[in-house]
């Protein structure tokens, strides 16, 4: 059973993890911010692979991880230890 929020550290981790062997859900929001910024599934996998994570924030009644790489930026809640959503994405321009 996964525990939040989680310690930055603990939340790339699994992030990374997750990414590699579990399910990674892109929610209709994040795909649309996507089209708008001109990213694709590789960039947000980039991000979310190798990027900075920043500590947990409570938003609509789930823990929020921001992850940031270079001006990069996507943000993922855990629906189990093996399943993560992505939220949103966009580009810092």
């Amino acid at each position: 059973m996964l525990v939040e929020p989680l310690s930055p550290p603990a939340a790339r981790k699994l992030i990374q993890e997750i990414v590699a062997a579990g399910r990674t859900v892109v929610s209709r929001h994040a795909l649309d911010e996507m089209a708008k910024d001109g990213l694709s599934d590789g960039d947000v996998a980039a991000v979310l692979r190798g990027g900075f994570v920043e500590p947990a924030e409570l938003e609509r009644g789930s823990w929020r991880y921001r992850v940031r790489a270079g001006r990069l930026y996507a943000v993922v809640a855990f629906r189990s230890a093996v399943e993560l959503v992505v939220v949103t994405v966009w580009r810092v321009k």
